[in-house]
């Protein structure tokens, strides 16, 4: 057996240390190069791989959604036409400037032919958008159901396009049955075309 205290342990001396001793240096020296090459080189490479790893998910993720995108181009295509051929139409039914005090009368006509009675009929403050504008209306009528209900539907039936909003109804008289007078207090609004808005607006105006 080897007396490790007769051993010399200076490190220039490790050219007479037993031969056990020898190997067993030499393979704790190569564990611990090998355990530092590892750590310096073979870990930083893992953590770059973990990176690449990652970015080629990212990258697939975005191909595979702009190849849905690319697949389904030609729907896209077609509902933006139907989007763009319904906003043509939408746009013929809003009245020019000039048609718009026609537009009040006939609104106001709607109510009176319906067999109502006007306590209120205020044009508001016009409200502009990105290429059109509101024209709000505060309206008080007074009448029965059937009366409030024809007047709705005349205004849903107006060739410009007229929609009601707010709407309040209550009970004129303390009782209430079928032929009770009813307050229908809204705001209807009807809108025009902004003539500075784009040509696309423009080019579907109506002629």
């Amino acid at each position: 057996m080897i007396n490790l205290s007769e051993v010399n342990w200076d490190f220039n001396a490790a050219g007479s240390w037993p031969l056990p001793i020898k190997i067993a240096t030499f393979v704790l020296v190569s564990i611990l190069v090998g355990s530092a090459g590892v750590y310096y080189i073979t870990l930083d490479q893992l953590n770059e791989l973990e990176q690449f790893e990652k970015k080629e998910t990212e990258l697939k993720a975005s191909f595979e959604n702009k190849q849905k995108k690319a697949i389904n181009l030609s729907d896209y295509r077609e509902q933006l036409t139907q989007i763009e051929a319904s906003l043509g139409e939408m746009i013929k039914q809003m009245p020019t400037q000039a048609e718009v005090a026609n537009l009040l009368i006939d609104i106001s006509q709607t109510g009176l032919a319906s067999g109502l009675e006007f306590r209120l009929f205020k044009p508001a403050a016009t409200i502009r958008k990105d290429f059109y504008s509101e024209l709000p209306i505060n309206i008080k009528v007074i009448g029965r159901y059937e009366e409030i209900g024809l007047f709705v539907s005349g205004l849903a039936s107006l060739p410009r396009i007229v929609t009601v909003h707010n709407v309040n109804i209550s009970p004129v008289g303390k009782t209430i049955d079928k032929n009770s007078l009813l307050a229908m207090n809204a705001i209807i609004k009807t809108y025009n075309e902004e003539l500075d808005s784009g040509k696309k607006a423009k080019k579907n105006r109506r002629k």
